[in-house]
């Protein structure tokens, strides 16, 4: 049975120049000696909202993991205004906060990470991998965003009007402290005009460690073209198209998933001949 610290414990940390807590939650903790997955959540996502999935991929994978929310998000920090957030606050997270919590944490170089994140998650794992790459193992990323598309706008617009409706805020309050600081921060920063134009291609092309770009074929956020232009700009990336899955492949397509990804964990095993 997979051991999960259900005690939720909080990080201090600085964004920006100010002072956060982030909230964190370890997955089979007792494993040290075993690769570290560290799990990144969506532009609207906590740790909460991942539900057991993290858990689940643990165990098949023989792995420990490392849940967190990040600044706005669950019971971390919420934003002290709900406008958007500057276009680089992706590679903030990525490049500054990430790093920053790895270390508090002891996990600075003590062990195989792996980062495995989804839609915006996704996107700060590639940009991880893109400037501290030779620190980890590999890189799962679920959905990410490699550049603005129409689709993806069409479906924050779609997502604005159930919030505003009701409903979404409803469910979304379940996981958020404030939910108003997590979605309009989400929200408002992508419908930006000046977020048009965000591309993270130049700092993909950087990336050496392996990674795994699973996409579902029906996602209503992105098309297949963002993982395919993954593969375009590093050929050794491994693909995973599903179909009859949109953006949530975990949930849509979980078995598929999680056997993918541990069969992308034994074969890039630092130390493991299998």
């Amino acid at each position: 049975m997979t051991t999960l610290d259900t005690s939720l414990q909080f990080a201090s940390l600085t964004q920006g120049g100010q002072a956060i807590q982030l909230e964190y939650q370890w997955i089979r903790p007792e494993l040290r000696d075993a690769p570290l997955l560290v799990f990144l959540h969506e532009g609207l996502g906590s740790i909460s909202m991942w539900k057991d999935w993290p858990a689940q991929l643990c165990e098949q994978a023989g792995c420990s993991g490392l849940m967190y929310s990040r600044y706005g998000y669950g019971r971390s920090t919420p934003r002290s205004e709900h406008g958007p957030k500057t276009p680089d606050y992706l590679h903030e997270q990525a490049l500054e906060v990430l790093p920053q919590l790895l270390e508090q944490l002891g996990e600075e170089g003590q062990r195989p990470v792996v980062l495995v994140g989804h839609s915006d998650g996704g996107s700060i794992a590639l940009l991880a991998a893109s400037g501290f790459g030779d620190r980890l193992q590999g890189i799962v990323t679920m959905a990410p965003h490699l550049f603005v598309e129409d689709i993806s706008l069409r479906g924050i617009l779609v997502a604005r009007d159930a919030y505003e409706q009701g409903f979404l805020r409803e469910r979304l309050a379940r996981y958020h402290d404030d939910v108003e600081s997590a979605f309009w921060g989400w929200n408002r920063t992508w419908t930006e005009p000046a977020f048009r134009d965000w591309n993270i291609e130049a700092e993909v092309a950087k990336i050496t460690c392996p990674i795994l770009a699973i996409q579902g074929v029906d996602d209503e956020y992105g098309t297949l073209e963002q993982i395919r232009r993954i593969r375009a700009l590093v050929p050794h990336t491994e693909l995973l198209e599903l179909e009859q899955c949109g953006h949530l492949p975990y949930r849509d397509q979980q078995d598929k998933v999680n056997q993918a990804i541990v069969d992308f964990l034994r074969a890039h095993r630092q130390n493991n001949p299998d």
